[in-house]
């Protein structure tokens, strides 16, 4: 038998031990089951005809998840000692390492097996015949589908999907980024206070997640900005969650239109659908509510399309701002009366702010620090050009808007590339505050990236902003043939200026100048230059993303 090195022991004992007891076990896992786990297949070593099992640990005092595993059912029991140590070392979702007081399991080999090879770690293994939350969890994903399934009420749909609606109308990614939460005083079925976080404004995913819990928000959004994520971490992350959730499943017609850069860029879609459910960490994704949970999402959601309505104005300003509101209210299950109170959390979306930056400093990356990235700048529905224009045009656009600082010199015949982001009028005034307030444009980047989830190479279109932050403005596929010679051209054009490129915040969108903003349209103009990621000191990114829940 197999006992942990000493060196191995010295590591762990560095870990906090806390007065926690942590339930184990290995069971065999059906195929139907991997998916509620959020795993494509078994382990890295299973093959597909395999029979797999499925080694867990919870931490059974605080009731959470800490490591999972897939592996072929031939494999010994040294994969529940390195499933342990991952639990201890690298815990699912936001939790810090820790060694627990004891540990308990169902099985008489994996017991001796444990207390063999923990014997140097001073942490109890103890023998139980049940283990109720393991239990409960492998009972819940082994029910047959059906009985997982109960439908509401269709009046109670109907009301969810008009509430859905009414939000999807209000469109309030328009104005807010996943960072900028709301949150709700409900203080019914032993829900409290709910904290809010709005999906859109990248235009990669559109809904909301409703956090039960200030704490799992934060250590989410933590370990979601974490570099260096495997795929399977970022699921199990997102399966930490614990949280409500309303998504907009967008259906669009892919004949009628070509695939655009990036997703916001598309067509407006056929259908929207709305798809509500729910996340815990012991039990995952879930896409059917109790009754009390859909009456909790259906006074949320009534609340947050009031507040919309009342403050679309107010919440279209760069600077988040300190709202609130009381709203009295029928309750869907006895048509009493109840109050709920909605807000926003300036306080708390500057921690977030904070807690980023700290996380980023903190990371273990090469000597550079690391900059702030962002996504959520540039407008939903917005056109982004690589085109270049005449030094006459920019001349036209440079005395309508009075911008006269560092001005090049150039002649009738020079032709200057330029990145057009062409917007609605609000819109591009609201941008061009953002970028102006960010100390402007200093350089234009086009920096290689990765999508963890597809294996797709990318360059990620960046402005560097005077504050020292970058800005996504545009992303190209290298695997596509147009974008690399739409990109190639552009950069060859700033190769003949010297390097010399202007950034255009344009109106007109929705116009007849739609895809050609001229100084008619031109709302903000910053003339930059275009700059390598060596000159910048930024490494290679790697894309994340909101959750996807299908």
């Amino acid at each position: 038998m197999y006992s942990l090195s000493p060196f191995t022991c010295a590591r762990l004992q560095r870990l906090p031990k806390q007065p926690v007891v942590w339930e184990g076990d290995r069971r065999p896992i059906s195929e139907g089951m991997l998916d509620a786990f959020g795993y494509d297949g078994g382990g890295p070593d299973a093959d597909a005809d395999e029979a797999s099992d499925c080694i867990i640990w919870v931490d059974g005092t605080e009731g959470v998840l800490r490591a999972v595993t897939i592996i072929p059912a031939d494999t010994g029991h040294e994969a529940v000692v390195r499933t342990l140590l991952q639990a201890m070392e690298h815990p699912q979702g936001a939790m810090p390492p820790a060694r627990p007081h004891k540990l308990v399991v169902c099985d008489r080999e994996i017991h001796f097996f444990l207390r063999g090879a923990l014997q140097d770690l001073d942490i109890t293994v103890d023998y139980a015949e049940v283990l109720p939350i393991i239990d409960e969890i492998f009972e819940s994903l082994q029910q047959p589908g059906e009985l997982a399934e109960s439908p509401l009420p269709p009046d109670w749909e109907a009301a969810l999907n008009k509430q859905a609606q009414q939000l999807w109308d209000h469109a309030p990614w328009n104005h807010l980024g996943d960072d900028q939460i709301l949150k709700i005083e409900l203080n019914q079925w032993n829900l409290g206070t709910l904290y809010v976080s709005v999906l859109g404004m990248a235009g990669l995913e559109y809904g909301l997640l409703i956090y039960r819990s200030l704490d799992s928000l934060t250590q989410f959004r933590k370990t979601a900005t974490e570099s260096n994520l495997t795929t399977r971490q970022m699921q199990q992350a997102f399966l930490s969650q614990d949280c409500l959730f309303l998504n907009f499943e967008l259906v669009r017609d892919d004949a009628a239109a070509p695939i655009l850069p990036l997703p916001w860029m598309q067509s407006a879609p056929s259908e929207v659908i709305p798809e509500f459910g729910s996340l815990h960490p012991l039990e995952g994704l879930r896409h059917t509510l109790e009754l009390e949970e859909a009456a909790a999402l259906r006074l949320c959601l009534e609340g947050l399309n009031r507040f919309f309505r009342a403050h679309d104005e107010a919440l279209n300003v760069a600077d988040f701002p300190d709202l609130s509101n009381t709203y009295k209210l029928r309750n869907p299950l006895d048509q009493s009366s109840l109050t709920l109170k909605v807000a926003t959390c300036p306080d708390i979306t500057a921690q977030l702010a904070i807690a980023q930056s700290l996380s980023a400093r903190d990371a273990n990356l090469p000597s550079f620090e690391l900059p702030r990235f962002r996504d959520d700048y540039v407008p939903e529905g917005s056109m982004v050009l690589l085109t270049r224009l005449p030094s006459m045009v920019i001349d036209a656009v440079r005395q309508d808007r009075g911008d006269r600082d560092r001005r090049p010199s150039t002649t009738e015949d020079d032709m200057v590339p330029v990145v057009a982001i062409q917007t609605s009028r609000p819109k591009a005034k609201k941008l061009a505050s953002q970028l102006e307030a960010a100390q402007g444009v200093e350089a234009v980047c086009f920096n290689p990236g990765s999508d963890p989830m597809s294996g797709d190479s990318l360059q990620l279109g960046l402005l560097h902003t005077g504050d020292g932050d970058f800005h996504l403005f545009i992303e190209f596929l290298m695997q596509d043939t147009h974008d690399s010679r739409l990109l190639t051209q552009w950069q060859a054009w700033c190769e003949a200026s010297q390097g010399r490129c202007g950034v255009m915040i344009a109106a007109g969108v929705t116009g007849a100048a739609k895809g050609r903003p001229g100084p008619k349209e031109t709302v903000a103009f910053f003339e930059t230059c275009l700059k390598t990621p060596e000159e910048l000191d930024i490494p290679p990114l790697q894309m994340s993303y909101a959750l996807d829940w299908e």
